[in-house]
């Protein structure tokens, strides 16, 4: 109903006749969220190496080698496949947001997720492509329409930001926990990663830790 829209996000009040909500959905800042990450590991007496690589040497002394580096894998996960996205960061001082907002546009569905005051994230595209190039021109004009169509101050947006990457992905378009050896992979989390990485980081704990499989992602 157009009241319940108005209640939830005044300023989207009259430009839509019906939508769904979803109480308990959450957003992240995903930078932010590494960032709060990197930090409790340290405190947990973790350390994090960089440019280092794990192999099989590792697991000589008991240790196992938890593979989660996406596409780099596809030399062992031969079906791993990649699907590009694109998003816009975006700065529009005179819209309010306070919730994720998906638009089932007819051409580009897009979500707009706010950030910091007046900041949003605008995307996302998918293209079967394994080429993290730089966003097209088509796929910036059709984030933005939708956009717009959802509120006209994103036509006076500042963009702050293009990203684009590569999503790792199995043909089912699910996630998997992948033995070869003393090596376990957690991959395919898709368009998912951060919807799905705390189950599937505590199916390869109990994996790693206690031996209990999990099948329905083995």
């Amino acid at each position: 109903m157009p009241q319940g829209i108005a209640a939830l996000e005044p300023d989207l009040a009259g430009r839509f006749e019906r939508g769904l909500y979803f109480k308990g959905e959450a957003h992240i800042d995903p930078r932010a969220a590494l960032a709060a990450l990197a930090e409790r590991l340290g405190s947990l007496g973790g350390t994090i190496r960089f440019a280092t690589e794990a192999d099989s040497a590792a697991a000589q002394d008991g240790r196992r080698v938890i593979d989660c580096t996406g596409l780099a894998a596809r030399s062992v996960l031969t079906d791993l496949r990649g699907v590009k996205g694109e998003m816009l960061h975006v700065r529009a001082p005179d819209l309010t947001l306070t919730r994720p907002v998906r638009v089932l546009h007819p051409r580009t569905p897009v979500y707009v997720v706010p950030r910091e005051a007046g900041h949003y994230m605008i995307g996302a595209t998918m293209i079967e492509s394994d080429q993290a190039s730089g966003i097209t021109a088509r796929a910036m004009l059709e984030l933005l329409g939708a956009a717009y169509a959802l509120h006209p101050a994103f036509g006076e947006a500042e963009i702050l930001e293009i990203g684009t990457g590569v999503r790792p992905a199995f043909p089912d378009n699910l996630p998997r926990l992948v033995r070869r050896g003393e090596t376990l992979y957690v991959n395919g989390l898709f368009r998912h990663g951060f919807l799905a990485a705390p189950a599937l980081a505590r199916r390869a704990a109990a994996f790693v830790l206690e031996g209990r499989e999990a099948p329905e992602v083995m």
